[in-house]
């Protein structure tokens, strides 16, 4: 079925199962592969992209689900090549190791910029919980998220 997805601020429209995940959408049809698939369960934050501003698992959401929201990639974070406060403070404070969780963290860290955008530690905390890390990077993480709210 033919469905239109509003994208990084563009419309793209797709032909696919409405039942299909966004996730799946999103890397298959329209090569948007940061957004990573980790568990299939949203139980890692690996798939997290911004529903209307709002952190949300692709895997979980079908694409029939998303067609009234503004969907957000960690590649429509950056504008105009320039990187978003949160990627530079990300890059900055060295909160990546193997990569695989920070499209993720990124995606949660912007939404709670974008509601708090002077959190506490422990908001921060709360914000980053849903995304799993194997490398253990999260120290570095909450300094990236503290240092991206001092610059917005």
């Amino acid at each position: 079925m033919k469905l239109t997805l509003r994208v990084n601020g563009a419309d793209h429209e797709v032909d696919v199962p409405r039942r299909a995940t966004l996730l799946a959408v999103l890397r298959d049809d329209l090569g948007l592969v940061a957004t990573r698939f980790g568990c299939g369960s949203g139980q890692c934050g690996a798939c997290y992209v911004l529903a209307d501003g709002a952190a949300v698992a692709s895997c979980l959401m079908t694409v029939d689900q998303a067609v009234d929201h503004d969907i957000v990639t960690v590649e429509g974070l950056s504008q105009d090549g320039k990187l978003s406060p949160v990627q530079d403070a990300f890059a900055r404070e060295s909160a990546m190791q193997c990569g695989y969780c920070t499209s993720g963290m990124l995606i949660s860290a912007t939404a709670l910029l974008g509601h708090t955008p002077s959190p506490s530690e422990d908001e921060i905390r709360e914000a980053l919980a849903p995304n799993l890390c194997r490398c253990g990077v999260y120290g570095r993480a909450i300094r990236a998220v503290q240092r991206a709210a001092g610059a917005t």
